[in-house]
């Protein structure tokens, strides 16, 4: 192989890559609307873990919001942030952001950070939603309501868990507890 092709190769090489970098976003440098109609700018929550759960107010899981809000309290303070997304996604939420917000607040007490109602699969699905699955495949897909999205520190899927996995469970307790 002669100079100017090794040259030409070491060039692509490293265009390519900064290319790439360019365009890989991370989880800080997105943002969704807030249930109030704020925008919730995820810079915000850098070096902190983020736990995204699509929520519902008429599912079979809804109970989940209690462990939710028991895993906020036990460990905001360590840098935990849980982020509810309301979702009708699967048809079975409330119409609006205020009937939604009375219903977590009276039911469940409800003070971790909520948004606003939002799509969270296929083509309408939020742009959150979206680059969970380009950057960590279907398994970040909810495919049903409370399913639950772990961020890192760095803003990359740490791991993603179903619905049926309770938020209080040791599977979760103990990846959080090794990501803080």
């Amino acid at each position: 192989m002669n100079k100017l092709s090794l040259g030409l190769i070491v060039i692509m090489f490293f265009f390519s890559n900064s290319l790439m970098a360019n365009n890989k976003k991370i989880f800080f440098d997105l943002q969704i609307e807030s249930i109030n109609g704020e925008i919730i700018d995820f810079k915000k929550y850098k070096n902190k873990v983020v736990l995204i759960v699509n929520t519902a107010s008429y599912c079979g899981f809804t109970k989940q919001y209690d462990d939710l809000q028991k895993l906020w309290d036990q460990y905001k303070s360590k840098g935990l942030i849980v982020l509810g997304v309301p979702s009708n996604s699967f048809n079975q939420e409330k119409n609006n952001n205020k009937e939604i917000k009375e219903f977590c607040e009276v039911n469940f007490n409800i003070t971790f950070p909520l948004t606003s109602l939002t799509e969270v699969k296929g083509e309408s699905a939020h742009e959150v939603f979206k680059w969970a699955k380009d950057n960590y495949g279907n398994s970040a897909v909810p495919k049903w309501n409370f399913h639950k999205i772990l961020i890192n520190k760095e803003g990359k899927i740490e791991d993603t868990f179903t619905s049926f996995t309770n938020p209080m469970s040791k599977k979760i307790t103990k990846k959080i507890e090794q990501i803080l």
